[in-house]
């Protein structure tokens, strides 16, 4: 896969929350819409596209795909959890790379409903059963739901390594907060302090307060993905290439080292993290710009030591000394991250890739980070699945 891919156009809508009304077809199309426009390409340019969505019937993603055209094209239907927009990126890429096609999109939705994630069919094994044993051999069942334990019970393992306090945690989410309020399509963009954030509900003592986990969302986001010379012949002026990306998914380590952040993915960001890394010829000491997995502060928390963005056991004082944000070493989740954006699971991956794209195009307005040239997403779904993406020339 030789040839040099690029992101031609994004386009996200503005996430809600679940009883917001918006279904996903008219959200789905709405983001399809704004990436052609944005890449200045009709549908009849994509040849192929991959629509990631996580709550939804079978041959869903065509359903929004042809509201823009009925083409006779492939429409490939991805699900992976959360980690679903990034593998629908991961697909377009990969096509488009190994000269299959020349242009490809990838959309995500999701149409969420309220409450807890579960799983739909209870009539069979879950995806997750060896993650749930693990986690109750190390935790217990303790009443919670399922997500809420494992990121939590992740934190809680950091927390007892290495003395990490439950402010930090508050004060991660209180950055996103800050981030959020230059976002126009985040969920929640009302800044919080870090007090406010302790003082918020209480999910599990001395663990975690209820704003420190990201909320049900619903949303939409899609990405052009070409090649240069594609690109080139059309004429588009505003394309954004993808130096380095890898997938990676469980080796034994995640449940047998019996260490709750090997469980939610620790591993998996490492190992997808250097092999991206390698493949770009940078590290993580080169990014300006970081959308990493942030579905809890917890996860935030570990993610920067997974990736490499500081020593591991160094993450409390990577926070408490502002390395995380803007005047800082590295400016992680200028969006507000999935903890103020919000977590359509489908469309995530592939939102972090639009505010990625527009940092490196200049575009982010109050939240621009300033010199941004390279850029790392971060995207992770239990089960399991990491995608690493690392931007720009």
């Amino acid at each position: 896969m030789s040839r040099q891919v690029v992101v031609a156009g994004v386009g996200t809508v503005p996430f809600s929350k679940p009883t917001a009304g918006r279904t996903y077809v008219q959200m789905g199309t709405e983001a399809i819409r704004l990436s052609l426009a944005d890449a200045g390409l009709e549908y009849r340019h994509i040849r192929q596209v991959y629509a990631g969505y996580v709550y939804g019937d079978s041959c869903s993603g065509q359903r929004v795909a042809y509201e823009s055209g009925m083409t006779g094209i492939p429409v490939i239907n991805v699900n992976n959890n959360c980690a679903t927009g990034s593998t629908a990126l991961f697909l377009a890429r990969q096509a488009v790379a190994s000269g299959a096609v020349n242009c490809a999109l990838a959309v995500g939705f999701e149409q969420m409903t309220a409450g807890a994630l579960h799983n739909v069919f209870d009539d069979r094994p879950g995806p997750l059963d060896r993650f749930e044993q693990e986690t109750n051999a190390l935790i217990g069942d303790i009443g919670l739901p399922p997500a809420l334990r494992y990121f939590g019970g992740a934190g809680l393992a950091h927390m007892q390594q290495y003395g990490t306090k439950l402010s930090t945690f508050a004060k991660i989410r209180a950055k996103a907060s800050r981030h959020a309020v230059n976002n126009p399509h985040a969920l929640f963009r009302t800044e919080l302090s870090e007090d406010e954030v302790l003082a918020s509900p209480v999910l599990w003592e001395g663990v975690m307060t209820r704003l420190m986990a990201c909320p049900p969302t619903c949303g939409a986001a899609a990405a052009i993905i070409c090649s240069r010379d594609f690109a080139n012949r059309h004429g588009l002026i505003k394309p954004v290439r993808i130096r380095a990306q890898s997938m990676m998914t469980d080796t034994p380590s995640s449940l047998h080292a019996h260490d709750m952040r090997k469980v939610v993915g620790f591993n998996l960001t490492s190992n997808a993290s250097e092999a991206a890394y390698d493949e770009a010829g940078i590290g993580p000491e080169d990014m300006n710009v970081v959308e990493l997995h942030d579905c809890f502060a917890h996860n935030e928390l570990i993610s920067y030591e997974a990736l490499g963005l500081c020593a591991e056991g160094a993450s409390e004082a990577f926070v408490v000394d502002g390395r995380n944000t803007y005047g800082g070493d590295i400016v992680t989740n200028p969006s507000g991250g999935l903890l103020s954006k919000g977590h359509p699971l489908g469309a995530t991956g592939i939102a972090q890739c639009a505010e990625l794209v527009q940092q490196l195009r200049g575009q982010s307005g109050h939240g621009q980070v300033d010199g941004a040239r390279l850029a790392l997403q971060h995207n992770l779904g239990l089960g399991g699945a990491c995608v690493v993406t690392i931007y720009g020339d």
